[in-house]
C-alpha cells in the first residue's frame, strides 16, 4: 500500500486493517473520476487543529471571540463551550445522551449570537482578523477534486457564513464545492435576526438534517466515496447517498489522542493523529486519479 501511497507511511498514520484499507483504494481507483465524491466535515478537519502549540479556531469560535461581540456576550459564550465541549468528547457518554445536549448548546449559543445584532456586513473582515487557517496541502486539495470535477460536499455544524468566507478568501471556492451548515439569517438592514433552520450540530450530521436537499440525490451515479472527519458524528455524513459501494473513512484525531485511539480506529479505516495537514488525503487521491 505505501508504494503506490507513500504519505501512509507518515509516523501520523494508523490503519487497523490495512488489507482491507488496501482492497477500498484499490477500488476506488478501479471505479474511477467519474464515481467518486468527497464528503467531509469542515471544523478541525479541513481547517486546522492547532498550530505551534496553540489552538485554532472553529467557525464559531472566529465569530464568538471577535470584536462584534460584547465582553459580556463573549464570557457567556465561553461558560457554555467549557460546560458543553467536555460532553460533547466524553468518551463514556452514549450518542442518545449527547443528543439532546448539544441541541441546548448549540440552542443557546445561537440565541446569545443573535442578541449581538450582528451585521452581515462585518463578517469578512472578521474572518480576515482571525486565526483561522486550513490545514497544509488544502490548496492541492480543492485543486484536485475541482479539476477532475469531483464534487465536495462539506457538511458542517459549524457557522456557514464563516467557513464559506475562509474557503472565499483562500480562493478555493469552486464550483464544485457545496456547503450544508447553520446558516445566518439577516434583515433588510443586514442584521442577524435567527439560524435558518435546521440546526446542525456534532452528532445529527445525516439524513435528517437534509432531508429536501435533495443533494445526494443528484449524485446518484457517484457511488464511491472518501469520508474526512474528526469526530464519531461525522460517520453518518454519507447516510443520504443512495447507494454506496466503496466508501473510504479517514478521521483526524486530534484532541484526547490516547483516550480516543481505540474508537477512532474502530471507526474509521485510516486514523491521523496530531497530524496537520491533508498530505495523506491528497497522496491517495493523487493514486486515484493517475489511472
Amino acid at each position: 500500500l505505501c508504494l503506490q501511497v507513500p504519505e501512509l507511511e507518515k509516523a501520523t498514520v494508523r490503519i487497523r486493517q490495512p488489507e482491507r484499507v488496501r482492497g477500498i483504494i484499490q477500488a476506488l481507483r478501479e471505479q474511477g473520476v467519474a464515481k467518486l465524491q468527497v464528503i467531509s466535515d469542515f471544523d478541525m478537519t479541513l481547517s486546522r487543529f492547532g498550530c505551534n502549540g496553540r489552538r485554532c479556531p472553529t467557525s464559531h469560535n472566529i465569530l464568538d471571540t471577535s470584536r462584534v461581540i460584547s465582553e459580556d456576550g463573549k464570557k457567556k459564550l465561553k461558560d457554555l463551550l467549557h460546560y458543553y465541549y467536555p460532553i460533547e468528547i466524553d468518551p463514556n457518554r452514549t450518542l442518545e445522551e449527547k443528543r439532546p445536549l448539544m441541541v441546548e448548546w448549540w440552542t443557546k449559543a445561537h440565541e446569545l449570537l443573535v442578541q449581538q445584532k450582528i451585521h452581515k456586513g462585518d463578517i469578512a473582515q472578521i474572518v480576515r482578523e482571525s486565526e483561522a487557517m486550513l490545514r497544509d496541502g488544502f490548496k492541492e486539495f480543492f485543486d484536485q477534486l475541482h479539476k477532475n470535477n469531483i464534487p465536495l460536499f462539506i457538511f458542517s455544524a459549524g457557522i456557514g457564513d464563516i467557513l464559506e468566507e475562509i474557503i472565499r478568501q483562500a480562493n478555493v471556492f469552486y464550483s464544485n464545492v457545496n456547503v450544508v451548515s447553520n446558516y445566518m439569517a439577516f434583515n433588510d438592514d443586514g442584521v442577524l435576526t435567527h439560524f435558518k433552520a435546521p440546526l446542525i450540530h456534532t452528532y445529527n450530521k445525516n439524513n435528517t438534517v437534509l432531508q429536501g436537499t435533495g443533494y445526494f440525490q443528484q449524485l446518484s451515479t457517484r457511488t464511491s466515496i472518501i469520508l474526512l472527519g474528526d469526530s464519531m458524528g461525522d460517520l453518518t455524513m454519507a447516510d443520504g447517498v443512495p447507494s454506496v459501494e466503496n466508501i473510504l473513512k479517514i478521521g483526524f484525531l486530534n484532541d484526547k489522542v490516547e483516550e480516543q485511539r481505540r474508537r477512532y480506529l474502530d471507526s474509521y479505516d485510516i486514523v491521523l493523529e496530531s497530524d496537520e495537514t491533508l498530505d495523506v488525503v491528497n497522496g491517495i487521491l493523487r493514486h486515484i486519479l493517475t489511472v
